[in-house]
């Protein structure tokens, strides 16, 4: 016997067996000192099950279970929500607003109390509120980050007469407001200068976030005036900061004559940060210019000025939030730089902490004390205060500058978007005791109403002023071109398909027209680098125009829903044909993969192959996935779907035609000879073209015009040979549909493959 072989095993049982023995030995020798000490054993009454129920309800109740209880369920609801409201074209934060008051007392707590006292016990509060602020230090100090300060020094003109009258003429409506809700609503003991302040600013407040999103979502970002609404949310943030920091100063110190101390040394810290620290984190981003990661020593030093900048802050007494927004708007502005420590915090911040935020809100939110007509015609009026004067103010400003009356509205809408900023504002004045819990819960109400009300608003807008006359006289321009529209994510797809398009369009001339688009997930930009993140996505597709001496029109759009954006613009783009990659997104279509946000994915070609060989199931029995899925059902033109394996031109193509529903085809095959010269093989798979007459004289009518360019073949066996012979093969969707289901040999060896549906 070889004990070679074993000796692993034997040395494994023989520890075990060992240390397992001398374990037991020492436990029952402890025993006996239990007497010597006079240890009286711990029995428990009841039976063992009992007893292991006490225990569970006991570890339910630890405060770390809670709060991971907790926090599982607010992620949960708030992506539930969020993803709705993305399917109504409204910004994710509504929903993650409304999932806060749905989980807080005015619904989960007033028809399920005692779920809501299980998961939200009062003593738990305390470390969800510590928590979430956490969650908003991150947060504020990447809006820090997101204003680009360069934009305010270059276009600051008009954008700052309009920001600043947005702020002022709703602070005095605030102030006014005031005057007649005080006696009713004031807390006890609160002076009507430190509630009425609090008002005021409630009604002035920006979401710079939310409204950077929504430029972006609607593609103004390149337009003057998405530049000019940025500029103008950029200057309202840093100036409206600047009035909370001054508001809570003298709302702490009792008199604005008491605050002066306070303001003076805000003053003070403000100089600090930007004449000494920020130089200083200048030339320490310097050291990683070129480079991309960000060593930990680098992240260290940030972060401490982080948490340094906001406890300065908060020990002066204008609160943290003012120094972690302070910190990251001094951080070095190169823009590498600024994507790469955004992209170490957002996750956890916007994710995981930010949610307990709104939690946190909605569990201070009783709608229902707004128990009478007489307090929701209040909440009314606190709501047409606060649109009057922000929406109306910043409307009628920017058209006394000079914008027009559509531009203008605009400017007025989105500046009338309040989002999570209110909602900080707002708990930072219940925290302060400045609001009562009815006032509270009406500007709670005003925040998402606001919010809510920007996208019909646009809309509106957009419906009044559209010109039909220009509208038709672009249709009819466009009618006499084959319009080809290409749609990628990653850049290097973008190339393939503009190459593929050419080959389709090559000697057209005037008559053609290419537009390549990127529509880009919303939250994988920042409002700063929109710029260079549609540069970065056209690059390849521009250097591949410049190649081929080929004009291409760009079409970039930041896009919550690439799904409906893509639909909706080849629908009403008049264009001719789709080209899109094959793709697939592991979990698209179901309600976890909406929930966590997966994207979609260029598929590997290997993986299509071993799945069609039986080695597995992402297409999950379809032909295609589920994306592509929806862009074919939902489109009303011709899509064309790449399978691409190394594509550089379609000089040699092979065209199987399995049912005479498959010969539309061959008007694609005919594109290709006419303008790339490429040579055809009509596979007859059905034996149906021989006895076809109309067809054949297609044939016949191609190769007077093009001879020696296409080939009728009739073999009923396809060698490996024959097929890695060929750049590209074209096929219907239903014989494709057909080579996955019967999992063909061909699916091994086809070249390049451009799926064609015909709607």
């Amino acid at each position: 016997m070889n004990l070679g072989k074993y000796k692993n095993l034997i040395f494994y049982i023989t520890t075990i067996a060992v240390f397992s023995a001398l374990m037991y030995y020492f436990i029952i020798e402890g025993q006996t000192l239990e007497v010597k000490e006079n240890i009286i054993a711990n029995t428990s009454s009841g039976s063992t099950w009992d007893n292991f129920l006490e225990s569970f309800k006991t570890n339910l109740h630890h405060p770390l279970a809670l709060l991971l209880a907790q926090i599982v369920t607010i992620i949960m609801t708030a992506r539930l929500f969020g993803w709705i409201c993305m399917k109504i074209k409204q910004p994710t934060v509504i929903g993650e607003m409304i999932a806060g008051i749905v989980l807080g007392p005015s619904l989960v707590g007033m028809y399920f109390p005692e779920f809501s006292a299980f998961l939200f016990p009062k003593e738990s509060l305390g470390n969800l509120q510590f928590l979430s602020q956490i969650g908003l230090i991150l947060f504020m100090y990447i809006v820090g980050m997101e204003l680009d300060l360069s934009v305010l020094r270059k276009k600051a003109h008009d954008a700052v007469v309009i920001s600043h009258a947005s702020i002022i003429i709703p602070f005095a409506l605030g102030i006014g407001l005031s005057y007649f809700v005080y006696q009713e609503f004031a807390p006890d003991g609160i002076q009507f200068t430190s509630f009425a302040l609090f008002i005021a600013i409630s009604m002035s407040i920006t979401a710079f976030p939310v409204l950077a999103r929504i430029v972006q979502e609607r593609n103004l970002q390149k337009t003057k005036l998405g530049t000019i609404v940025i500029t103008c949310a950029a200057a309202d943030d840093i100036t409206a900061w600047c009035i909370l920091a001054a508001v809570i100063a003298i709302v702490k110190a009792g008199s604005f004559a008491s605050s002066i101390y306070v303001i003076i040394m805000a003053v003070a810290y403000v100089f600090l940060m930007i004449k000494i620290v920020r130089p200083f984190l200048k030339r320490v981003g310097d050291l990683q210019a070129g480079k991309n990661t960000i060593s930990k020593p680098m992240v260290a030093i940030f972060f401490l000025t982080l948490i340094l900048s906001a406890y300065a802050t908060e020990v002066i007494g204008i609160h943290a939030l003012f120094g972690a927004f302070m910190a990251g708007a001094i951080m070095p502005e190169n823009t590498k730089f600024r994507t790469l420590f955004i992209d170490k915090v957002e996750d956890v911040a916007l994710v995981l902490l930010l949610p307990l935020f709104f939690v946190f809100t909605g569990l201070r939110t009783q709608i229902g004390l707004l128990n009478d007509s007489h307090l929701w015609m209040t909440a009314g009026f606190i709501i047409l205060t606060a649109v009057l004067g922000k929406f109306a103010g910043s409307a009628l400003t920017a058209r006394f500058v000079g914008i027009n009356w559509k531009e203008s509205l605009t400017i007025g809408a989105l500046m009338n978007t309040r989002g999570l900023m209110e909602l900080i504002v707002l708990n930072i004045g219940y925290d302060l005791g400045v609001l009562s819990p009815e006032i509270f819960a009406m500007l709670v109400i005003m925040a998402l109403f606001t919010t809510f009300m920007t996208g019909p608003a646009l809309d509106f807008i957009n419906f009044i002023f559209k010109s039909k006359k220009n509208q038709d006289e672009s249709v009819q321009d466009n009618d006499s071109k084959y319009r080809v529209l290409l749609s990628f994510d990653k850049p290097e797809s973008g190339s393939t398909l503009l190459k593929l398009a050419h080959n389709f369009t090559h000697k057209m001339n005037g008559n053609k027209s290419i537009t390549a688009m990127n529509i880009a997930p919303v939250d994988e930009m920042h409002a700063y680098d929109i710029n260079e993140y549609e540069e970065s996505q056209f690059q390849n597709v521009i250097e591949t125009s410049h190649d081929l001496n080929l004009e291409v029109t760009t079409l970039f759009k930041a896009s919550t829903d690439i799904e409906s954006d893509l639909t909706s613009i080849t629908n009403k783009g008049h264009y001719d044909l789709l080209l899109i990659m094959l793709g697939k997104s592991m979990y698209e279509g179901s309600l976890l993969g909406r929930l966590l946000g997966f994207t979609t994915k260029i598929i590997n070609p290997e993986k299509l192959l071993n799945t069609v060989k039986g080695k597995g199931n992402i297409f999950n029995n379809s032909p295609f996935d589920d994306f592509t899925l929806q862009i074919l059902d939902k489109t009303n033109i011709p899509v064309g779907i790449l399978v691409e394996k190394d594509f550089k031109a379609a000089d040699k193509v092979f065209v199987p035609i399995f049912n005479l529903s498959d010969f539309y085809l061959l008007e694609y095959a005919k594109r290709l000879i006419n303008n790339n010269n490429s040579q055809i093989i009509i596979l007859d798979a059905a034996g149906q073209i021989r006895n076809n007459i109309e067809v054949k004289e297609l044939i016949r009518s191609i190769e007077q015009v093009a001879p020696n360019h296409i080939t009728l073949y009739n073999e009923k066996k396809i060698e490996k040979e024959f097929l890695n012979s060929h750049d590209l093969m074209l096929i219907s969707s239903k014989s494709w549909k057909n080579l996955i289901d019967t999992k063909s040999l061909w699916l091994s060896d086809i070249p390049s493959t451009l799926i064609i549906s015909n709607p």
